[in-house]
């Protein structure tokens, strides 16, 4: 995975693959750019759908054959055991390599561990014990290994994990489930880019999460539920909350998850997904990640009300995130993010060439994958 990963700055930088084998053997050309797309196909590489049961549905499929979804995350209501996921996933890759873009989708799920894990198994430890452990950095890897182990065993090939939150108080929003390492902001950073490094050697992209940082969040500020601001001082939140991501950048990182959550010292208006400051100055400019961003699920109560599904999408475009997850289990959701992003290119409201290079970027991405 780290020469794949490799291989997606080459390929973002160059638009094709550099000489010598391809990861992808089995791809009959090199990555497809994204000004060969339709707009539909292209507003498709933005948006991560979901749907409920345990079979996915024909309008999911229609999608993904004429190349106008980037992947699909997985739910415990989506798995009934490892045979059928295997199953769901060969049949969802199938389709993918029937569209025109013939490239893997994103099949992900969140296995950060302990409580939060949707599949049986690996890791088993929540990222607490792992940094109460006698060597936090050996099992910090050690599930990063077995993690992708046991994702790539029934065909995911994304893990929302590890969260690089750094928790403030025992019990709080992050803390609570035990998924935070650490309240020191360095073993955070050294235990997650254990993980990272050894889950993307298995073969799995890691994403790490929610930039800048929940860590702060009281026990009830929930982004998922309701609207969270988070006010503690550019100095501390660079300090402490965006301490890991320069060694999750370092050790390659395939994505960043950025929060729902509102910091007031970087922006006051706009939650972080939102924001183009965060996203684009802080994250990008600042930290110099240049890998796929992908937001928090897109219909969240942290994010306003008065905005439709469809708005949220463009926003999230404009402030600079690169996936859409919509994560509520309907594939309307996601139509309606599709179909946001298409009337805003129409109108000339957003700009086709920053799009065209999230789409690239997102493109790259799904090649290394099916190294």
């Amino acid at each position: 995975m780290g020469a794949c990963i490799a291989l997606l700055a080459t390929i973002v930088a160059t638009g094709s693959y550099p000489s010598g084998p391809k990861p992808a053997a089995a791809l009959a050309s090199s990555v497809p750019a994204a000004r060969n797309l339709s707009l539909p196909q292209l507003v498709g590489q933005r948006v991560v759908y979901s749907y409920r049961g345990l079979t996915p549905p024909a309008s999911l499929l229609a999608r993904i054959r004429a190349g106008q979804a980037a992947g699909v995350v997985f739910f415990k209501g989506n798995i009934a055991n490892e045979r059928q996921l295997r199953a769901v996933t060969a049949e969802l890759q199938r389709a993918a390599l029937q569209s025109p873009v013939k490239l893997p989708l994103l099949l992900m799920t969140d296995q950060e561990g302990g409580l939060v894990r949707r599949l049986p198994g690996a890791p088993t430890l929540s990222e607490k014990q792992i940094g109460q452990s006698a060597e936090p950095a050996t099992a910090a890897r050690r599930a990063g290994h077995n993690a992708g182990l046991n994702l790539a065993g029934v065909g995911l090939n994304v893990n929302l994990a590890p969260v690089l939150d750094v928790y403030r108080t025992p019990g709080d929003f992050i803390d609570q489930y035990g998924r935070s390492y650490s309240d020191d902001p360095r073993l955070v950073s050294k235990l997650g880019a254990a993980f990272i490094t050894a889950q993307q050697k298995a073969g799995v992209a890691t994403v790490a999460k929610h930039f800048p940082g929940l860590g702060a969040a009281s026990t009830n500020q929930n982004t998922d539920l309701r609207p969270v601001t988070l006010k503690q001082s550019l100095a501390n939140l660079r300090a402490v909350d965006e301490l890991p991501y320069p060694a999750a950048i370092k050790a390659q990182v395939s994505l960043v998850m950025v929060s729902w959550a509102t910091y007031p010292a970087l922006d006051a208006k706009r939650p972080a997904g939102l924001s183009p400051v965060v996203v684009k100055q802080e994250l990008r400019g600042r930290l110099g990640f240049a890998g796929v961003t992908i937001t928090d699920a897109l219909g969240a109560g942290g994010l306003p009300k008065s905005d439709t599904i469809a708005e949220r999408a463009v926003l999230a475009v404009r402030a600079g995130m690169d996936l859409l997850l919509c994560s509520n289990q309907r594939t309307r959701q996601g139509a309606n993010a599709a179909g946001g992003l298409l009337a805003a290119l129409r109108a000339h409201k957003i700009s086709r060439v920053t799009f065209n290079e999230s789409v690239d970027r997102v493109l790259a991405l799904r090649a290394a994958l099916a190294g």
